[in-house]
């Protein structure tokens, strides 16, 4: 995967976890609030991913 390709999936994952943790707390869920903030994890690492891709230009 590019740069860019890392930096989207990453902010979509982060974006879908933060939806399932506030869905997890409004309905008194704990397991979908852990998956969710798992999620925003995931996105954050994607999201470095692609940062470090970006700065030494898809060469990993």
């Amino acid at each position: 995967m590019g740069e860019f390709t890392d930096k989207a999936k990453g902010a979509a994952n982060e974006a879908i976890g933060k939806a399932k943790a506030a869905a997890g707390r409004a309905t008194d869920n704990p397991e979908l609030v852990v998956k969710g903030v798992a999620q925003q994890g995931k996105g954050e690492v994607q999201k470095a991913t692609g940062a470090v891709k970006g700065a030494l230009g898809d060469k990993i």
